[in-house]
């Protein structure tokens, strides 16, 4: 099994409900792959943002590390191997505890405390990630992590008056729903599916849904944030499509 295809066999622990190397030799799962692309472009335009308007670094990272995700993705689907697996779930758990720090710091009083414990988290996970294999565990892990985080957006929500702000933490939202829709409908329903004339790809669309979701959640967090910083800010959108954060400093700043 694997004979005649470029990475050889299926080592990695877990498969989505696509046809391997049906479109390429070079590719496991074609549309799994590709379907990366629309993340990695989301977060550029993010990171554009952020450097052009001189927002915190914390946020230029944040954008870098949705674009190393979706890379990660791609490696892993296109090559279904263990290794790469790792290089799509552990920067899962890295990105999530970026999300905390940003949500989190703002009230934290310890100003180094918290940075310097996520990262000896991030990194005492990885290793055992490495080592251990984690299956369930890693899932299990991933969904406390993502709970964590519920509170504090909603907190942000709550406070934040803007509606355009609102509106784009209403999408994420929708689009983390549909998107796990997707992904649910994938992993339960993949025998049924196997039969339709035509596979819906609700793997590739939970990645573009993320894609989208994540957009979302960055600019709000970003509007968030520069009201924290007393920055004047807005949504405005490029090309009256994608939203983004315009803010006015203060001169002092």
């Amino acid at each position: 099994m694997g004979e005649g295809f470029f990475w050889g066999p299926v080592t990695s622990t877990t498969e989505c409900c696509e046809n391997n190397y049906a479109y390429s030799s070079y590719i496991a799962e074609f549309y799994n792959t590709i379907s990366n692309i629309p993340s990695i472009l989301l977060a550029l335009v993010g990171l554009i943002n952020a450097l052009r308007q001189s927002f915190e670094k914390r946020f230029s990272v944040l954008h870098i590390s949705n674009m190393i995700l979706a890379i990660g993705s791609m490696l892993y689907h296109a090559t279904l191997q263990r290794v790469q697996q790792q290089s799509d779930e552990t920067p899962m758990v890295w990105e999530m505890l970026l999300y905390m720090y940003i949500l989190y710091s703002p009230d934290w009083h310890y100003r180094s405390t918290m940075p310097t414990f996520l990262f000896l988290y991030g990194a005492l996970f990885a290793t055992a990630h490495a080592f251990l294999r984690l299956g369930i565990g890693f899932k299990v892990h991933f969904v406390i992590l993502c709970l964590l985080c519920t509170p504090r957006m909603y907190k942000y929500y709550i406070h934040t008056q803007d509606t355009a702000a609102k509106r784009l933490a209403k999408l994420y939202v929708i689009t983390l729903f549909l998107g796990s829709l997707c992904w649910l409908g994938d992993r339960l329903f993949c025998k049924e599916v196997s039969r339709w004339p035509v596979n819906p790809q609700g793997h590739a669309l939970w990645h573009v849904f993320m894609g989208f979701s994540t957009f979302y959640a960055n600019t709000f967090l970003m509007f968030c944030r520069a009201q924290q910083r007393g920055w004047s800010a807005k949504i405005v959108h490029f090309m009256g499509v994608l939203p983004y954060v315009k803010i006015d400093k203060p001169k002092t700043q």
